[in-house]
């Protein structure tokens, strides 16, 4: 699997707080299959998780380094989790913030009420800018739990979609599991990630993935964990 969502870059958002932490994190993962992982930091405007990608990338290379030295496989790239905001293309512009694996996807995330005034024209219009826009585990946000045909109206718009894989198993609460089931049964899903944030048991990965079988057959699960992932990073 190639996960496209994961905050193990160290000390920059509320994710990992140290090498030492990430590098435990990156092994568990690598166990559960994980073959390729873009660390996604938070960039959340007017709030302390704002670091820039100048300083992500330095904080990066030494993530890679201290990785190859502890011998693991897993392959790193650098992205951001983009908060819901006006500004998006101006901080993609002037390259504050990073697309993901340095090409035209980018991963946004809304307040997880759901509810943004103008959430809906702020990604339209990155689209209409050539951005790939994946929108981040629209099955937690309540407002499209109560309303399902949200994510199909984004969908039939271009957004596409990245569900997390702990959602599959309820890791989340019972809303977001039948959500996201509904949402693999209707085939909307882009891809998956694990929004993984520190050192914890990662069996749920392969417990999603089993339970996964049930909507999919095996080519459209390989397309939705691996062939769809590729892209961004190749």
């Amino acid at each position: 699997m190639i996960d496209i969502h994961s905050h193990v870059l160290p000390g920059v958002d509320d994710g990992s707080k140290t090498i030492k932490e990430s590098l435990e994190i990156l092994q568990g993962l690598e166990e559960q299959g994980i073959t390729d992982l873009i660390c996604t930091p938070h960039y959340i405007p007017e709030t302390n998780q704002v670091s820039p990608h100048s300083e992500n990338l330095g904080i990066f290379k030494k993530l890679q380094e201290n990785a190859e030295k502890k011998g693991l496989k897993i392959k790193l790239y650098l992205g951001n989790e983009i908060y819901i905001d006006k500004s998006i293309a101006k901080l993609l512009r002037t390259k504050k913030i990073s697309p993901l694996s340095k090409n035209k996807y980018i991963l946004v995330e809304l307040p997880m009420s759901g509810e943004f005034e103008q959430y809906e024209d702020i990604l339209l219009s990155l689209v209409q800018k050539k951005w790939k826009v994946i929108l981040a585990h629209p099955e937690r946000y309540h407002s499209f739990q109560k309303n399902y045909n949200k994510i199909r109206e984004l969908y039939m718009q271009g957004i596409l979609l990245q569900c997390n894989l702990g959602s599959v198993v309820g890791q989340y609460g019972k809303h977001a599991k039948k959500t996201v089931k509904k949402m693999a049964k209707d085939k909307l899903i882009f891809c998956f990630g694990t929004d993984t944030h520190r050192v914890r048991d990662f069996s749920e990965i392969a417990k999603a993935q089993k339970k996964l079988r049930k909507f999919y057959e095996f080519y459209e699960l390989d397309s939705v964990l691996v062939q769809n992932p590729l892209k961004i990073v190749q």
